[in-house]
């Protein structure tokens, strides 16, 4: 992949593979993350946890929300502070 995706693009990409973007913080920091929105990553949507709720994740056109595979978490970054995007090729949930 040549040059970072539209966000249209990304967000089709995260449902269908792991993925390492490497963004600008709002502190101003780099960060690396390896993250995904494939469901089979995803923990069960729940009334008590707003993010794992798919509506919720879907609110905002500047903010991506996405699972963090590392910290097995859910977290965001902003479009527009985005400098690379990676397919992370066989990536496994051992990791």
């Amino acid at each position: 992949m040549k040059g970072i995706p539209t966000r249209e693009e990304l967000l089709e990409l995260l449902h269908k593979e792991v993925v390492e973007v490497t963004f600008t913080k709002l502190n101003g920091d780099e960060r690396v993350m390896p993250c995904t929105l494939i469901e089979s990553y995803l923990p069960p949507a729940t009334k008590t946890d707003p993010m794992t709720q798919k509506k919720v994740r879907e609110i905002t056109d500047k903010v991506v929300s996405v699972w963090a595979v590392e910290s097995k978490g859910f977290r965001s970054f902003r479009y527009d502070r985005v400098k690379k995007v990676t397919v992370l090729e066989n990536f496994s949930l051992d990791n």
